[in-house]
């Protein structure tokens, strides 16, 4: 388990842009539901300096991020007039209908005449429904080549997952440590076995459950045992560290290991031996530790149940697994996996090819509505769980229902600012990603007050994350030449520039008022 130096000459420089950088974010269309199911997961992108984009029956192609061919939507029901998207100067994007007698909502708003879609709503993901058939997902994405993959068996292409596997294949070749952190239903178990599979072939892997193995027996579960040792050690126990000698140990609810074993795992990560328990001396093991937590660990060490030591041997390099909720546009292809399963099981594979797109969809668009509304908190496993339950109680169907206790279950959606006050309270404000605290003000209109009480932390500590963001401002940063553009590009209308400027309407008001400035206001 000792820790080996990155052997910088095996590092070829690469040509072309630096490793870390980049491209910019652009607005994005990603299929959620179509009559014909395999088009789920399909997308187009607007940039390219493309100035509009027309949404219609015949345009534009959609195609797999791994593809390189692509299909219009192609649905009789979708009129062939075209609806525009036309993205403006601040990176909002605003949906036409230009004469297009197709029906759309945006997010339950019905389009008239136009409907605009800020910045920060494509960076939370809109929900547009076509025709109550198709649903599109407006949101933005980095483009990148894909490579025609979905690699380590993890499924998406969203752009956290993305990050994900470029992670995975930092520190794979490593013999490094790794912390895996994310919340329960994550997949964190499988992005250890990615790591490990990108080793060797033929090396053991080895999976501990911290939390299953009662607390008496773990030092002789992990480091094993010589015949008797303790009551009970009725023969010699190699234990689980060096059962995965040559390979990789996975230690999941790594928080969960008791004070004592804490000690023994350190000495192990420091000196690559192992001390069975009863043993007279210690046996050297290589073995490579992945571990996983979806517990507070910080904030278990300043309570000192977790050893400071310990974690950072153990967090050689972290790894943080998205939520499920921060894979809007994944969501339609994770349950098009899952109900595959299901319909394999069943025999009942022929609805995700129909011969023809038909009049009354398998999926259909108010269940996957549902589907983007719910929070879960169990992320990707639930969603798993989920879609099973779905499809068996649907089974025999020409269309799928959802079931009384599913729409139940569904419904319960906290809203934004009262959803689990007491579990943000444990977190630091260090641990409030940039993403995260961005939503919570949006939720907020930008007010600092309300969103420092939802975060669980003080107002001061709000206003560093914020001068620590390259994408927020404090009101009183922003100069005359920046409100004079947004006052033209909004007319004056106070809501438009709040949510373009992201910041609350009182601090924006005192601002212009300051620099002695005019709105135009349109009644606002």
């Amino acid at each position: 388990m000792s820790q080996a130096p990155h052997d910088l000459a095996t590092t070829r420089p690469r040509k072309g842009k630096p490793r870390d950088r980049e491209a910019a974010p652009v607005p994005c269309l990603t299929i959620l539901t179509h009559p014909l199911p395999l088009r789920i997961g399909d997308r187009c992108l607007l940039g390219g300096g493309r100035q509009s984009l027309a949404l219609s029956r015949s345009e534009p192609d959609f195609k797999a991020p791994d593809r390189l061919l692509g299909a219009p939507l192609d649905d009789p029901f979708i009129s062939r007039k075209p609806l525009r998207l036309a993205p403006t100067p601040s990176g909002d994007l605003v949906l036409h209908r230009d004469g297009s007698s197709t029906e759309v909502t945006l997010d339950d708003q019905s389009l008239a005449v136009s409907l605009h879609i800020s910045r920060a709503e494509l960076e939370r993901g809109a929900v547009l429904t076509i025709a109550e058939r198709v649903v599109l997902l407006a949101h933005l994405v980095v483009p990148r080549d894909v490579q025609g993959r979905q690699e380590f068996g993890i499924l998406g292409f969203n752009d956290h997952i993305q990050h994900l596997r470029a992670e995975i294949r930092r520190v794979a070749d490593l013999k490094t440590p790794v912390l895996l952190r994310g919340a329960s239903g994550t997949g964190k178990e499988l992005a250890a076995a990615a790591i490990h599979a990108c080793g060797p072939p033929g090396r053991p892997f080895v999976c501990v459950n911290m939390a299953a193995i009662p607390p008496n027996l773990a030092a002789s579960e992990l480091f094993g045992a010589v015949k008797g040792s303790f009551t009970g050690a009725n023969r010699d126990q190699l234990g689980y560290i060096r059962q995965a000698h040559g390979g990789t140990l996975f230690l999941d609810e790594v928080g969960e290991t008791p004070a004592e074993v804490q000690v023994m795992l350190l000495r192990t990560l420091e000196t690559g031996e192992v001390a069975p328990v009863g043993a007279q001396r210690a046996v050297q093991v290589e073995t490579r530790l992945v571990a996983a937590t979806d517990a507070d660990l910080e904030g278990m060490m300043e309570l000192e149940s977790f050893k400071k030591p310990l974690f950072h041997r153990l967090a050689g390099y972290e790894i943080c697994l998205p939520p499920l909720s921060q894979r809007k546009d994944d969501l339609g292809r994770l349950f098009l996996h899952f109900a595959r399963e299901v319909l394999a099981e069943t025999g009942e594979l022929e609805h995700l090819t129909p011969l023809d797109v038909p009049d009354y969809p398998w999926l259909p668009a108010s269940l996957m509505e549902r589907l983007l509304t719910y929070h879960w908190p169990g992320n990707v496993r639930q969603l798993r769980n989920l879609t099973r339950q779905i499809l068996i109680a649907n089974r025999g169907r020409e269309q799928l229902q959802l079931p009384p206790k599913i729409q139940e279950q569904l419904a319960d959606t906290p809203s934004p600012t009262t959803s689990a006050p007491a579990a943000r309270a444990k977190r630091k404000p260090s641990q409030w990603s940039e993403q995260e605290v961005i939503e919570v003000m949006e939720s907020q209109r930008w007010d600092i007050k309300a969103s420092a009480a939802v975060l669980g932390i003080s107002r001061g500590s709000l206003y560093s994350l914020i001068r620590k963001s390259g994408r927020l401002c404090m009101a009183g940063d922003l100069d005359r030449p920046q409100l004079e553009e947004s006052i033209r590009l909004h007319g004056g209308d106070i809501r438009g520039m709040v949510d373009h400027l992201r910041v609350s309407e009182g601090a924006l008001r005192k601002r212009i008022n300051d620099l002695g400035l005019c709105l135009e206001e349109n009644g606002s």
